[in-house]
């Protein structure tokens, strides 16, 4: 059985990612996660949330125990490239290359186990009379609070004092604050 784990656009190099990802190509699960605990690199812990979601993964949708997985595979593959430019001497620029890359996990089982996948239970089909009698039951719950606390009418859409009035009693404080230190001179 493998379980698989992605992450994907990464915005690391591929090249460091990898350092982090093959000290624990093979390891079991619990050796895995001590090694990335107490490993000093950037990709370390994100390498571990992948690992751990994998893990869960495994539990919820095949019941397979923690202590039964191993690490068969890590692949670390090159992303997309944001391209960046920094400019230069005499009206020059270089490129600056921002790499990402996506991890592909997968984890195997020492003693294959007989698991099953999960079923999902079927959505349950109603009819139109249990429809309609659910609905009124529903209609009368929302009615009974509104007898009780006295509330009429539907609440106001706006709260107090979010009128386009005070907008426009405010206007001039708004703008011309912000023009005046938009168009001023050099500051003494």
């Amino acid at each position: 059985m493998e379980i698989k784990a992605d992450l994907n656009n990464l915005r690391m190099a591929p090249r460091k990612v990898r350092l982090a990802a093959n000290l624990i190509k093979g390891m079991s699960v619990a050796r895995a996660k001590a090694q990335l605990a107490f490993l000093i690199r950037k990709p370390a812990p994100l390498i571990l949330k992948l690992l751990n979601s994998a893990i869960a993964n495994a539990k919820h949708n095949w019941q397979i125990e923690e202590d039964n997985l191993f690490i068969k595979s890590i692949v670390v593959e090159a992303g997309a490239t944001l391209k960046r430019w920094l400019p230069r001497a005499m009206g020059r620029a270089s490129a600056i290359r921002k790499r990402t890359c996506s991890v592909r996990l997968i984890l195997g089982e020492y003693q294959p186990s007989a698991a099953k996948p999960r079923k999902i239970g079927q959505p349950e089909i109603l009819k139109e009379k249990e429809v309609v009698s659910e609905s009124t039951e529903q209609a009368a719950r929302i009615e009974a609070p509104k007898k009780e606390t006295g509330l009429k009418g539907v609440a106001p859409d706006k709260p107090y004092g979010a009128s386009s009035e005070s907008k426009k009693r405010h206007w001039s404080r708004q703008t011309f604050g912000n023009i005046r230190k938009m168009f001023r001179r050099k500051s003494i």
